[in-house]
């Protein structure tokens, strides 16, 4: 028989909204309606909140990230470029296992031959990766478009994802795709139904995704100027297109140096839940990373503009095992989003329902029977203290409860 476990008399935030006290029924893989029969284990929520498992909504994946991510209640990670070997091998891992996060992958990105991210994979200490890294299949013009899209089927991804970053905010000029051919990968990815999401972090850059047609971007802008009206501007069109963003400001926090970064590896809620090594890239020095050094004010006021304009924010981090590390990263973002203007319950539904709700992710995200019991519970009340999130009691991926 399934094991049926009860949490008695415990805050619920379901994805959407408050439930000061009530009993959440885990019923072997999900979420039952409590029926008055005994449970195999009872759980005293009293002070306690339960929560749908966050969704990092930006990551990249490799070996033992996802364990890494479920010890932080991220139950789901969106990965946004990983190589095929390495897809297959994270996929099994996640369907096999459940002391792991669950995974969607965008498998390998659509960028220009030498284009944005091939800088980084050949970066110092990459090589330790192992076959995370390497080369990989580009495109160089408009008729290259559809078979890309293919072999990204092929593969079994579940988006596309197109890299447009000419590199200059960083004072790296990179190749990077034309406005022709990113249209070209839109068109074949929608009708593949595909959804395409484009890595842009300028304004310029997003300018070219949103010609073009696509359903998200992966980053918020961080070269607007907190003193012109720009950002209202470029967030006014994506929310007159539909476009949900993807946050991660923890990520230009980290590629900038931000002492902000850090914040997360002073508190022991977190660093004591991090391998040594992990804690070990969480205290790098970034300084070799060279980055427009007013990025993160910038993409915190690009965040402040989306919001206040209604655009769909989903909560993601750009993880990596250097920075920001997964999982840990994730309440360091949910922070940052408070910073941007939204509530501690809107920060939370944007970890959860949002990105749920947007990547079509139906069964998730939310606390209702019937859905998958991805679940968090933590000590405290973050829909009023969002760093209550930290405080993690227990875990458990499709009911199953994770070793402390």
């Amino acid at each position: 028989m399934p094991m049926r476990t009860l949490i008695r008399d415990v805050r619920v935030f379901d994805g959407e909204r408050t439930v000061p006290r009530a009993d959440v029924l885990i019923d072997g893989a999900l979420i039952a309606e409590p029926d008055g029969r005994p449970a195999d284990v009872e759980i005293d929520g009293s002070g306690r909140t339960v929560l749908p498992g966050l969704i990092d909504a930006h990551t990249h994946v490799f070996d033992g990230d996802l364990a890494q991510a479920l010890t932080f209640g991220v139950t789901t990670e969106l990965d946004m470029f990983c190589l095929p070997q390495n897809l297959a091998r994270q996929r099994r891992i996640a369907a096999e296992r459940d002391d792991v996060a669950d995974l969607r992958s965008a498998g390998v990105l659509a960028t220009a031959p030498g284009g944005h991210p091939s800088q980084l994979m050949a970066a110092e200490g990459m090589a330790a990766l192992g076959d995370a890294v390497g080369p990989f299949e580009t495109v160089a013009d408009a008729g290259q478009a559809r078979a890309f899209v293919a072999a990204r089927l092929a593969e079994g991804a579940d988006y596309l994802k197109i890299a447009i970053d000419g590199g200059t905010v960083s004072g790296t000029p990179l190749p990077v795709l034309g406005p022709d051919v990113v249209a070209a990968l839109v068109e074949a990815a929608h009708d593949a139904g595909l959804q395409a999401i484009a890595h842009a972090v300028t304004t310029k850059d997003a300018l070219v995704a949103l010609d073009a047609g696509v359903d998200g971007l992966a980053h918020v802008c961080f070269d607007a100027d907190p003193l012109d009206s720009a950002a209202d501007d470029l967030a006014a069109r994506i929310a007159a297109q539909g476009v949900f963003v993807v946050s991660t400001l923890s990520y230009f926090e980290a590629i900038t140096g931000s002492p902000g970064g850090a914040e997360p590896m002073r508190d022991e809620r977190i660093r004591s839940r991090l391998p040594e090594h992990a804690r070990a890239a969480g205290d790098r020095d970034t300084d070799a990373l060279p980055v427009y050094s007013e990025g993160v004010a910038g993409a915190l006021h690009a965040a402040r503009a989306l919001h206040r304009a209604g655009v769909p924010l989903l909560a993601g981090t750009d993880a990596t095992p250097f920075a920001p590390l997964h999982g840990a990263g994730m309440h360091r973002e949910m922070v940052l989003l408070t910073e941007a203007g939204l509530t501690p319950e809107e920060t939370l539904a944007a970890a959860t329902a949002v990105p749920a709700r947007w990547f079509g992710l139906t069964d998730r995200g939310r606390i209702a029977p019937g859905l998958r019991a991805d679940l968090v519970l933590v000590e405290g009340d973050p829909t009023g203290d969002i760093t209550a999130t930290r405080a993690v009691i227990d875990v458990w991926r499709r009911g199953v409860r994770q070793s402390r």
